[in-house]
């Protein structure tokens, strides 16, 4: 498939995190939705934090992924799909040796 198609094709190359680095790219920006690309790099963290008016959906598109959502933990391999809803304290974490991606996709925007 094409980059003018795939979205994330485009953004492979800016995608390349070091140990403890997470790298983003925005695949998607409308009126409505964001789909955000997240790569994290060995021992990296995307601190949790909570859209009060928008669900949250992960897609673990590489690797393995620890997902933090209010108190739990949980290791979700590619692939896979963990829905936020509005309010819910959620951020992710790589505790692997390999770099992990997923995206996030945010709907409605605020």
């Amino acid at each position: 498939m094409s980059e003018e198609f795939d979205a994330l094709a485009a953004a492979e190359s800016n995608l390349d995190p070091d140990r403890g680095e997470v790298a983003t790219a925005e695949l998607v920006v409308t009126d409505d939705v964001l789909v955000k690309a997240f790569a994290l790099g060995p021992g990296a963290t995307l601190d949790p934090h909570e859209h009060e008016d928008s669900t949250n959906v992960f897609h673990v598109l590489r690797g393995e992924v620890t997902v933090v959502r209010g108190d739990e933990t949980e290791a979700v391999e590619a692939p896979g799909v963990v829905r936020h809803d509005r309010g819910v304290s959620h951020g992710a974490r790589n505790e692997t040796e390999e770099t992990a991606v997923f995206t996030a996709s945010l709907c409605p925007l605020p």
